[in-house]
């Protein structure tokens, strides 16, 4: 079991502002595969990278858009686990808290979670290719015309799914507000997350800059375990309600 110091607990107690970078581990514990291991089934001969591409999708905007449709049933027979829900329990707790994240599931905001920051956008979501107006009546689109995937009712491109892909840029909004609220909060957690996907592996050190304290919650040493100051070695959704619990060991955490 790993033993929480009382110095992070303190410290997240007495918080007025956190912000959390969550990665593709917090969502592996609901049983979302990750980039790779969703290739399985028919898709097993594709290469996942030559697929996110926009290229990719202009020359057989078909196959990307099965594809994606494919991984959004995936990523809809899953819920939100104990560190989602602990996540959303520490939001309402903290006078201000900041989540960022790398994953396109949604699964923070089923849990609870309002203002996500989604530096890589979102799977559930669906865009224009060419003028990039977010539709909301895709499926009546591909009904009615029947077309693989639908067009955008305003300019006529082809809908695509709202997520970054390779040779992309990410949305500046969305990176602009993260790297704010790294440099600026009391408290910093690294959770779920590589260290190795750019620019979100920057955050920390933007915290880091400020001598912010760090928490990486992580069952494996990350590049970044070196320079963090709190490790917390183990599956988040064992660590975070833990925590929630001895910092605010009055509230009653929703776990459902």
């Amino acid at each position: 079991m790993v033993a929480i110091p009382n110095e992070l607990i303190e410290l997240l107690s007495e918080a007025n502002h956190v912000a959390v970078l969550t990665g593709a581990g917090i969502s592996a514990e609901s049983g979302v595969p990750t980039f790779r291991e969703a290739q399985t089934g028919l898709w097993s001969r594709y290469d996942p990278e030559q697929l996110a591409t926009p290229e990719a999708f202009a020359n057989n905007p078909r196959l990307v858009w099965e594809w994606y449709d494919w991984r959004r049933q995936l990523v809809s027979s899953v819920e939100p686990n104990t560190a989602h829900y602990a996540l959303a329990e520490m939001a309402a707790r903290v006078p201000k808290f900041t989540l960022i994240t790398q994953n396109v599931d949604g699964l923070h905001q089923r849990a609870g979670s309002d203002g996500v920051i989604e530096l890589h956008g979102n799977i559930v979501r669906t865009k224009c290719f060419d003028c990039g107006r977010i539709a909301y009546n895709v499926q009546e689109l591909q009904e009615t015309s029947g077309q693989v995937p639908p067009r955008c009712e305003y300019c006529a491109g082809l809908l695509r799914p709202d997520v970054v892909w390779f040779g992309e840029t990410l949305p500046a909004d969305a990176l602009n507000r993260a790297y704010d609220a790294s440099r600026n909060c009391d408290l910093f957690f690294s959770i779920g997350t590589s260290g190795l996907v750019y620019p979100a592996a920057s955050l920390p050190a933007q915290a880091l800059s400020q001598n912010i304290p760090t928490v990486e919650v992580n069952p494996q040493s990350t590049p970044l375990s070196g320079a963090m100051t709190f490790i917390l070695a183990g599956p988040a959704g064992e660590l975070l309600p833990q925590l929630v619990a001895l910092a605010w060991p009055h509230s009653s955490q929703e776990t459902e």
